[in-house]
């Protein structure tokens, strides 16, 4: 069976290479795009892809936030991260927010093939040219994170909190309203009244905000 991948990336020309190179593999299949943050989180909803392939600098929702809602949602999805720079700083967000592994843009063909590989197999690759003590102090920020203030909730009914727990999981409005024995209309009512309490724009935001209150400190 190939592995099913999902390539989100704004730059058109480096996704459609990419594609290219990926596509001559048999064992490797392109899936889907995506071009900001979001798309990619509609996308993995979606296609439930084996990996994507994640730009950490995206519009709309940047790729180290968009990997941790993703994952939150879909938690066996592997998710390599692709970047220009080679910060530590953001290789520990990225592994903070769930990804195995992080590929600058500029490695070759066979090693970014070699990586894609490797990490389907379940290895953590933080990248062919980046040190382990990387991995080692992501893995220190992790176990030393507090829990987050869950005050952002506190102005939600029951009933709200229930509905952005279904929406956090992934489930669609239809989905919620039958759960709950709602009509699509009132689950649609709710969610407006979530997100103007929360204070953000949309479904992503309120989402990422629940997500937030519930991480256990280690």
């Amino acid at each position: 069976m190939p592995v099913n991948l999902l390539i989100a990336e704004d730059q058109r020309l480096f996704r459609q290479s990419l594609r290219l190179l990926l596509e001559r593999e048999r064992d490797l299949r392109v899936v889907g795009e995506a071009t900001d943050g979001r798309e990619a989180f509609e996308q993995a909803m979606k296609l439930k892809p084996d990996m994507i392939l994640m730009d950490v600098d995206m519009p709309r929702l940047d790729g180290v936030t968009a990997t941790k809602l993703i994952r939150s949602c879909l938690p066996d999805v592997k998710i390599l991260m692709l970047s220009v720079h080679d910060e530590d700083a953001r290789i520990v967000a990225a592994v903070q927010a769930g990804a195995c592994g992080y590929i600058l843009k500029d490695a070759d063909h066979a090693e970014f093939l070699r990586i894609i590989r490797a990490t389907h197999q379940g290895k953590h690759v933080l990248s062919p040219f980046m040190p382990d003590r990387f991995a080692l102090g992501a893995v220190a920020a992790i176990e030393h994170a507090h829990e987050p203030d869950a005050e952002p909730l506190a102005h939600l009914t029951e009933r709200e909190r229930e509905i952005l727990s279904y929406a956090a999981a992934g489930r669609g409005n239809k989905e919620i309203a039958d759960r709950l024995c709602l009509s699509l209309d009132t689950v649609k009512t709710h969610l407006h009244h979530i997100y103007q309490k929360l204070h953000v724009a949309g479904r992503v935001e309120a989402i990422l905000t629940y997500l937030g209150t519930q991480r256990s400190s280690h």
